[in-house]
């Protein structure tokens, strides 16, 4: 079993999609393929888990209202 990575970014702290994030599914509101979170756009994470099949963070970061995302560590930077 890998041990689990220490998140880099906690629960309210400003951060900016470092790439143009898409719908890969998990909106069912939105088309799959549809743009959610362009480039450059900051939000705040909400909650940090972990993924479970590789111990990875994963970050819920609230973009706009009713738009929360789950980010990996490659997609976000601290604002």
């Amino acid at each position: 079993m890998m041990e689990p990575v220490a998140p880099k970014f906690q629960w309210g702290q400003r951060v900016q999609a470092l790439l143009d994030l898409y719908n890969d599914g998990s909106f069912p509101q939105s088309p799959a393929e549809a743009l959610l979170v362009r480039e450059g756009d900051s939000g705040e994470v909400v909650k940090v888990g972990t993924h479970t099949d590789s111990n990875t963070p994963v970050y819920l970061v609230e973009f706009g209202p009713n738009l929360v995302v789950g980010c990996l560590e490659g997609e976000i930077a601290s604002v």
